[in-house]
């Protein structure tokens, strides 16, 4: 009845896979949880612990294929016609995660989105930057979400039936460099197919440190702006690109993206500071655009 499937790369997926297992039995259903590893160099020992439960599959790619390509692999695996997608760094919140999701099963063509979640400690100083942006931008009330529904998708927790998911997959030509989450919420949006969001959360266990998310950040706006120049998505779907237009429009861009140059090192400074602004961060990804487009 349902698939559970899980895209891991240097992560101990172990916890993670040992809940939905027993949330899985508990519910009754017919499941099956794949696992692929997308060739990490690490926890692969941990992992294999995971072939011993019932039901439950890890196995390792012979070469990295990238976030998109994994996706689209495990869906081709599933037996099921219905997809849920977990990312590795992840930890369902509740104990009757699974059930609510079964009960979201129907005929209906439709997407679900549970959310996400941040644990309230902080963490290290040297992490801050990411939890205070998934705090801020990623851990939204099903309110929230609900006046954006595609652009809140994260596609770290989803439903979605395999038919579907034939119609509007990831999209594997574009470069891994993020943003394949926006292409893919962009599509369901074009193809007419309803997004509902749920609260169901996961927590998002895997925060890196400021310095790897601000580079992170940084891949993120060139994937984007490849997206915008290819005519993959509408310059106005994402806000980044959309202020980009009305800059440009007034002819301040240059402007700008001197500005920028000037105080770039300013700003990254006080992003990776033990006191991070989201003020800044929009500033900096917005100024690091202007440099893309010149």
């Amino acid at each position: 009845m349902l698939s559970i499937l899980i895209p891991v790369y240097n992560y101990d997926v172990c916890s993670l896979i040992t809940e939905l297992h027993k949330q899985c039995l508990q519910s009754g259903i017919e499941f099956e949880i794949i696992c692929l590893d997308d060739a990490s160099s690490q926890f692969l020992t941990e992992n294999q612990k995971i072939n011993q439960l019932t039901n439950c599959s890890y196995a390792i790619l012979d070469k990295n294929i990238g976030r998109s390509a994994i996706r689209n692999l495990l869906a081709q695996k599933a037996n099921f016609e219905d997809l849920l997608f977990l990312d590795a760094d992840t930890l369902p919140i509740h104990s009757n995660f699974i059930t609510n999701y079964i009960l979201q099963i129907n005929k209906d063509e439709k997407v679900i989105y549970g959310g996400i979640q941040y644990q309230k400690e902080e963490p290290r100083k040297s992490e801050i930057l990411r939890w205070i942006y998934g705090k801020s931008r990623e851990a939204l009330s099903v309110e929230k979400r609900q006046i954006n529904p595609y652009l809140s998708l994260l596609t770290l927790n989803f439903l979605i039936k395999k038919s579907i998911f034939k119609k509007v997959c990831f999209n594997e030509e574009i470069p891994n460099l993020r943003h394949e989450d926006t292409l893919f919420s962009f599509e369901l949006k074009q193809n007419k197919i309803e997004v509902i969001h749920i609260e169901n959360p996961v927590y998002h266990l895997g925060i890196e440190s400021s310095k790897t998310f601000l580079k992170k950040s940084e891949e993120s706006v060139i994937g984007l702006k490849y997206l915008v120049d290819e005519k993959l998505i509408g310059v106005e779907y994402v806000k980044l690109s959309y202020y980009y237009q009305i800059v440009k429009k007034y002819k301040l861009s240059l402007f700008l993206e001197k500005l920028f140059s000037i105080f770039k090192s300013s700003l990254k400074k006080k992003l990776l500071s033990d006191n991070p602004s989201l003020f800044i961060f929009d500033l900096y990804r917005l100024g690091y655009y202007f440099t893309l487009k010149k």
